[in-house]
């Protein structure tokens, strides 16, 4: 299978405030951006915060999984675990409060991963994980 870049746009409150925490926390390289939207490159793939209006607040609900209560919608990237254990120490390092904890899922089974949630300044999810075996990233 051949991985090709996703595109992604998504609404934040501030567009300073979204460049320090993607620019700067996340180490997410800055491309081209405008008044109202700035592009960053999130492991190669083009993430776009668009400047949201002042007064819409974002919308989310949750789904229980694993006796977790997941943040819907999210979205992150798959790195690998040495990339997901330096992004993990990074964050605690800058006092970032996780949605759910740093864990190891499926521990000793098909599809273990590591995972962490946690919410950007305008309260968007992000999940970032890293999988044992990167080849059972869809087993069942």
């Amino acid at each position: 299978m051949t991985v090709s870049p996703f595109h992604l746009a998504f609404p934040v409150r501030d567009l300073q405030e979204a460049r320090k925490f993607y620019g700067e926390l996340l180490g997410c390289p800055e491309g081209r951006s405008a008044e109202t939207w700035v592009d960053f490159n999130l492991f190669g793939h083009q993430v776009v915060a668009h400047r949201r209006p002042a007064g819409e607040a974002p919308s989310s609900h949750v789904n229980a999984v694993d006796g977790h209560d997941v943040p819907v919608p999210h979205f992150g990237v798959i790195v690998s675990l040495a990339e997901w254990k330096a992004l993990r120490d990074r964050l605690i390092a800058a006092g970032i409060r996780f949605v759910i904890e740093p864990y190891i899922r499926f521990e000793g089974e098909v599809g273990e991963q590591a995972t962490m949630f946690f919410l950007d300044p305008s309260g968007n999810a992000l999940e970032f994980k890293a999988f044992r075996d990167p080849s059972q990233i869809f087993a069942r």
